[in-house]
């Protein structure tokens, strides 16, 4: 392993060459969303699947980015006719000097027939370097609400896409604190917890809660 590698992981005063890399690393991906989202919008599907490795899975039983880029192509045709996503706060930890993975925002406009519906969501991302590129390895979806511009989506069952059944998403299942602060009336009045290790902030936040089962759309 090279000695910056060994520095990055191991000590807690990193090399110059590691420290330079981890800031390169971390402007290349947060460079990811972004990229992601102008290719989606602009509908270049070759630019947006090469934001992924040559082996991206899709699906169960599918690999590749050409079977992405046909997953995408078919998905982005009905029912929206445009799309616009704004990327929001960006958290990023390393878990290695070549894997990490990280929480972006992402609220979305979408023209759908005659109705614009506006989302709210964040994606669960890993990413990866090959070959000394990042690229996303995993992109998981968490939505809150989708619904018509004139519509705000008070009550449950937020997610409310023209001529389906509404249902409820899965933004804030990824972290227990949520369901932890409605479940009591007040402050626990328990000790403040140290605060988080550095690379482990979304760890702590998770608190060995698991993905949720997401049926994924193209945002």
């Amino acid at each position: 392993m090279p000695q910056q590698e060994t520095a990055f992981m191991t000590t807690s005063t990193p090399s110059l060459e590691a420290r330079i890399d981890r800031l390169e690393s971390l402007d290349a991906i947060r460079q990811l969303p972004a990229k992601y989202a102008l290719a989606l919008d602009m509908r270049d599907m070759d630019a947006m699947v090469s934001l992924f490795p040559a082996d991206v899975r899709v699906g169960k039983d599918a690999s590749g980015r050409q079977a992405l880029r046909a997953y995408m192509d078919r998905t982005l045709r009905s029912p929206f006719t445009g799309t616009s996503h704004h990327i929001g706060g960006h958290v990023i930890e390393f878990d290695d000097p070549d894997h990490a993975h990280g929480i972006v925002y992402s609220k979305n406009e979408h023209e759908t027939g005659d109705e614009w519906v506006i989302m709210q969501m964040m994606y669960s991302d890993d990413y990866v370097r090959q070959d000394g590129r990042w690229y996303f390895a995993r992109r998981l979806p968490l939505y809150w609400y989708a619904t018509d511009l004139n519509k705000p989506p008070i009550g449950d069952r937020k997610m409310r896409w023209p001529d389906t059944e509404w249902v409820e998403g899965n933004f804030h299942k990824l972290f227990p604190s949520f369901a932890e602060f409605w479940s009591r009336e007040g402050d626990s009045g328990a000790p403040v917890a140290e605060p988080a290790p550095l690379e482990k902030f979304l760890e702590t936040m998770r608190r060995g809660q698991s993905a949720p089962k997401v049926k994924v759309r193209a945002d």
